[in-house]
């Protein structure tokens, strides 16, 4: 027997984000998924090593990774529709923890357990982080169309900073002030820092 978990993962790079507005550079789920591992993945060495959390950060790298896998099943809602009032976004919830158990399905029955935990993501430290990186990505992504010149994401850019400065995290905060200012030099500063 075939299972088709992988093939049905490798799909995510189809999978558009940012559908509702004009973007200059599209973004699929594959290319967000490793940029959320990797930020959740500093986010957790830092909360580890400066703030004493009690953390594997290679757990919260692998949330991060499979935090967008059921959107492979429901596409990515934009956020205005999916929160648009607690009907829909409870709605949601059931479409995607339906698509999770989808998901899992297409795994032999001995796998599952071991994957469980990246579908369907338990509350708790690790999965804050995993938010807030995906918040911190979605920021990012905000800041580069606006230096390319696209006031579309002005909006988006003031809604999604003022959600990530009411994350009650410390390491966030160091993420932005250490890594942060380098996402808006241009590729002659990142090689040429003064």
């Amino acid at each position: 027997m075939a299972y088709s978990f992988f093939a049905y993962l490798s799909r995510l790079k189809l999978i558009s984000r940012w559908s509702l507005m004009r973007n200059t550079q599209p973004e699929n789920d594959a290319e967000h998924s490793l940029q959320v591992a990797m930020i959740a993945h500093a986010i957790a060495v830092i909360g580890r090593d400066r703030y004493g959390r009690e953390v594997d950060p290679e757990h919260v790298l692998s949330l991060a990774v499979y935090h967008d896998a059921t959107e492979v099943m429901t596409g990515d809602l934009p956020t205005p529709v999916k929160y648009h009032n607690d009907g829909l976004r409870d709605a949601y919830r059931r479409l995607e923890d339906l698509s999770a158990d989808r998901l899992l399905s297409l795994l032999p029955e001995d796998m599952r357990p071991a994957f469980l935990p990246y579908l369907k993501q338990e509350k708790g430290y690790a999965r804050d982080v995993v938010k807030a990186a995906d918040r911190i990505c979605a920021y990012i992504k905000c800041l580069e169309e606006k230096r390319a010149g696209n006031r579309e994401f002005d909006y988006a850019a003031k809604n999604v900073r003022e959600s990530i400065d009411a994350i009650d995290l410390p390491e966030v905060g160091v993420f932005l002030k250490d890594f942060l200012p380098a996402f808006e030099m241009t590729l002659d500063e990142l090689n040429h820092p003064s």
